[in-house]
């Protein structure tokens, strides 16, 4: 018997299996396991008596079929920058790590697109068609460790999607290999393509609870140098839903981002310890930092000035360099400045954006009755209607943090909006999906999984219980 297999010692007959198949370098067991962290911002490791690491689909496949056979759970794992816990793990399951399934396998400049495997990191492949003379439009934080597969099953969302639309918008193939072992292969490479149900939908969004991706191909554009970006100051929420409107028209088309961040966000961004200085005053309740790729800076100049003659804003600074740009960004995207607040909760809504500024209020509110002080900083990509909060209240327990959840869900059911705008329901929003999907909703997606997943082998547990 290998010394690999003799590893395995107490561990279940599908390591065994595993390790025969794969063989010993493709399989990590006990420590090697464990030593790994469980996610971004985490201080908790992986919990799993194995960890896979397929080097392409048929891998994953035999993979798959092995721990179907022993009737082993499997969660999948990408870049673990989610933040729902929708890739949490348990002890008994088997975890099939994406990490070396990193190939580009073509950049098409003519018909702008790009297939790669599922563990290629975001900002590598943004990067790799640039040299094309393309761009991938999908932009998030966590660019330079999510990978695809993961930016998939969550259906990211992002910086540009009030251009660029979300994740589905850019996928117009995929291949993923279900709960048994089965390969779907659907790798469209065609814009258009009405031939029946479109299968991929099955894998966008459903954060790896139907299959396991491995494979996609991705809808590129062209690139664009010009990327005008300003930073804007604005005395009242109506100003600012007419600022959007405004832009959105000026722009011709060009409008790529409208992030609005509240005051309380850009000054603690802005202010020591963080190591940004504020480009416009702190006064302003609100800021936008807007970004137009493609429009010319006669136009955006103009554009702005209409709207400092017209009072929709106080104040603005336009980018006069890619440094200046990737300053007014950084701003945007410090959201680790309000850790310093711990205990903190991280929540991701979607709304319509009437209902916006009472929703922000009404939260507040509800914050104030329950704790009386608390720290809620708000910001968001209010031009597709989604805010994030970061909440600091309460002594970390569960009990408060599910008292906050209360205070950010509740008065969300009453205006049809969305727990989750992009982050995914995971465990962490399981309780609370009921507020924006209905009973009949929640019984065609139980259909689905046990029709694609009768063992519930797949990421059990995660959006909802099979009941």
């Amino acid at each position: 018997m290998s010394e690999a297999l003799q590893h395995t010692g107490a561990h279940s007959a599908v390591a065994q299996a595993l390790i025969a198949d794969l063989g010993a370098g493709q399989v990590l067991l006990d420590g090697d396991v464990h030593a790994r962290s469980a996610g971004i911002w985490r201080k908790s490791h992986i919990q799993a008596c194995v960890l896979v690491r397929p080097r392409n689909t048929d891998e994953v496949s035999r993979a798959m079929k092995i721990c179907y056979d022993h009737d082993a759970t499997v969660v999948a794992h990408g870049g673990l920058t989610g933040l729902v816990h929708s890739a949490d793990t348990q002890p008994q399951d088997v975890v099939i790590s994406l990490e070396r399934m990193q190939e580009i396998e073509s950049i098409n400049p003519l018909e702008r697109t790009a297939v790669v495997q599922s563990g290629v990191v975001l900002q590598t492949l943004q990067e790799a068609v640039a040299e094309h003379g393309l761009s991938y439009p999908l932009d998030l934080g966590g660019r330079g460790t999510c990978t695809i597969g993961g930016n998939i099953s969550t259906n990211a969302g992002g910086n540009r999607v009030i251009r660029y639309g979300m994740t589905r918008d850019m996928v117009l193939g995929l291949e993923a290999v279900l709960p048994d072992g089965t390969v779907v292969s659907s790798m469209n490479q065609m814009i258009k393509n009405n031939a029946g149900y479109d299968l991929k939908q099955l894998f966008i969004g459903t954060e790896g609870t139907l299959g396991i991706v491995t494979r996609a191909v991705l809808r590129c554009r062209a690139r664009v140098n010009d990327q005008p970006t300003m930073l804007v100051g604005v005395e009242s929420f109506e100003q600012l839903a007419e600022f959007l409107r405004h832009v959105d028209e000026g722009f011709r088309g060009n409008l790529s981002a409208f992030e609005v961040m509240w005051q309380n966000f850009y000054t603690l961004v802005s202010s020591p310890p963080a190591k940004h200085s504020p480009p416009l005053s702190q006064d302003y309740p609100y800021y936008v930092l807007v970004e137009a790729i493609g429009a010319d800076d006669a136009l955006v100049e103009a554009v702005l000035a209409k709207a400092l003659e017209d009072g929709l804003i106080a104040d603005a600074v336009l980018a006069t360099s890619e440094a200046q740009r990737s300053q007014i960004w950084a701003l945007r995207d410090d959201v680790e400045q309000t850790f310093q607040y711990a205990p903190t909760f991280v929540f991701d809504v979607s709304l319509r954006i009437p209902f916006m500024e009472a929703y922000v209020k009404e939260v507040d509110r509800r914050l104030a009755d329950a704790f009386g002080e608390f720290k809620n900083f708000t910001l968001g990509h209010m031009g597709d209607g989604n805010l994030h909060f970061v909440v600091a209240v309460g002594d970390g327990t569960k009990s408060a943090r599910e008292t906050v959840e209360r205070c950010v869900y509740e008065p969300l059911a009453d205006i049809d909006g969305s727990v989750s705008a992009e982050h995914g329901v995971g465990l962490e929003k399981k309780p609370y999906l009921h507020f924006s999907r209905s009973t009949s909703e929640l019984a065609l997606m139980r259909t689905l999984k046990r029709a694609i997943d009768p063992k519930g082998l797949l990421n059990p547990g995660k959006i909802f219980d099979l009941g």
